[in-house]
């Protein structure tokens, strides 16, 4: 049987609930809700369910091994369920584009990106799907801290929209491939 892991890349607890890293999370948790499921099991160092989104066998997957280690969790699922990286999506914060901007491409370099940057180094592969998630970048101070920091007012209608969007682009992705997603979003 052939399924697709799909995981949300964050921090885990509380202090970084609704930070601009969390993002993959928040996408993730939508997207379970949609679909009738939670994603609250613990396995592979992560939350984790299992279910169908858009006639699909999918995997979801919320790392809890921080973001600089995210890779751990996924190397641990891809191996339990036999999942390649070419049947792997992952959605992250992305400061390189503006806030409630998306992008989804297959394949690339980690762009800075630590959580990329682990899940690269440990699994070797990088023929998985992103999906970008546009957060902007601080016009002034540390971007460490800007991506630690939460959503401030303005932003929350915007980021809400990219999350609903962001879990149509999956949908797509799984229904219709890459290609198709990335005509109905970029």
């Amino acid at each position: 049987m052939s399924r697709t892991l799909i995981a949300g890349l964050g921090n885990p607890g509380r202090k970084y609930e609704g930070t601009r890293h969390n993002v993959g999370f928040m996408v993730l948790h939508r997207l379970a809700e949609r679909h009738r499921m939670s994603v609250t099991r613990e396995k592979f160092h992560g939350f984790v369910d299992t279910g169908s989104v858009a006639g699909e066998d999918v995997v979801l997957l919320a790392p809890q091994t921080y973001m600089n280690k995210s890779g751990r969790a996924i190397q641990a699922a891809q191996k339990f369920y036999d999942i390649g990286a070419s049947d792997t999506i992952v959605m992250h914060d992305d400061i390189d584009l503006s806030s409630g901007q998306l992008k989804i491409k297959r394949g690339g370099g980690h762009g800075g990106h630590n959580g990329l940057r682990h899940i690269l180094s440990v699994t070797g592969d990088r023929d998985f799907v992103r999906i970008r998630l546009g957060i902007g970048r601080p016009e002034h101070g540390e971007v460490r801290n800007y991506v630690l920091g939460r959503f401030g007012r303005n932003e929350r209608a915007v980021i809400e929209e990219l999350v609903d969007k962001a879990c149509d682009a999956v949908e797509v992705v799984l229904e219709s491939g890459v290609g198709a997603a990335q005509n109905r979003f970029h």
